[in-house]
């Protein structure tokens, strides 16, 4: 597989693992006894994913000369 294949089937499971976590944040917030120091662990995690996701779309496509 080269660099951009690979590339993209990161991208994919980075994007399953932020789906994941929307489900598992939802839930967590119906809960009324949820733990509020988990859940803002789970925020940031998704966060740092969206932000890892973006960074390597950014790698996929090529620079335009100004």
């Amino acid at each position: 597989m080269n660099h951009p294949e690979q590339t993209l089937q990161r991208i994919i499971e980075l994007e399953v693992e932020h789906r994941d976590l929307d489900v598992v944040i939802e839930t967590l917030i119906k809960d009324p006894s949820h733990d509020e120091l988990q859940l803002r662990r789970l925020k940031k995690r998704k966060l740092q994913l969206k932000d890892h996701i973006t960074l390597l779309r950014m790698q996929l496509t090529p620079d335009v000369p100004a």
